[in-house]
């Protein structure tokens, strides 16, 4: 497990097993989110699986599939409504954290700045920075 805190309250990821979820509970992280979709994993990954084993760990599990080039303003939405009813810290995961961490980003712009949006990933090796016409847009 590869948690890269981006805020206090939101941390991505990439892909994490079934058993992690007790270390993730333990680490102080309320609710996981789920940006990869199950047709990139083994079935031992689909959302189902992983929604069960979180909630056995006693964390929340949203299920927000991004496909990668398929960005969808109802990812966003969903994301930023995932982060606004949670209760405690966030862990959202895909891949390699990188989708997570767009979805962030774009669910941020207008609360902060472009450069900051940008600038965190990007000290956990996310290269966010074609996205700036877009914060920039929606600030």
């Amino acid at each position: 497990m590869d948690i890269r805190p981006l805020t206090e309250a939101y941390a991505v990821s990439p892909q994490i097993d079934p058993a992690d979820f007790a270390a993730i509970k333990a680490a102080g992280y309320a609710m996981v989110i789920d940006n990869r979709p199950d047709g990139e994993i083994p079935p031992s990954h689909h959302t189902d699986v992983m929604a069960e084993a979180a909630r056995a760990a006693g964390l929340e599990f949203v299920a927000n599939p991004v496909i990668g080039g398929a960005l969808t303003l109802a990812n966003v939405e969903a994301q930023a409504a995932a982060m606004a009813r949670a209760t405690g810290p966030i862990l959202a995961y895909c891949a390699s954290g990188n989708r997570s961490s767009i979805v962030w980003a774009l669910s941020q712009a207008g609360q902060r700045s472009a450069d900051e949006l940008i600038g965190i990933p990007a000290r956990h090796g996310y290269n966010l920075e074609a996205l700036r016409p877009q914060l920039e847009a929606r600030g």
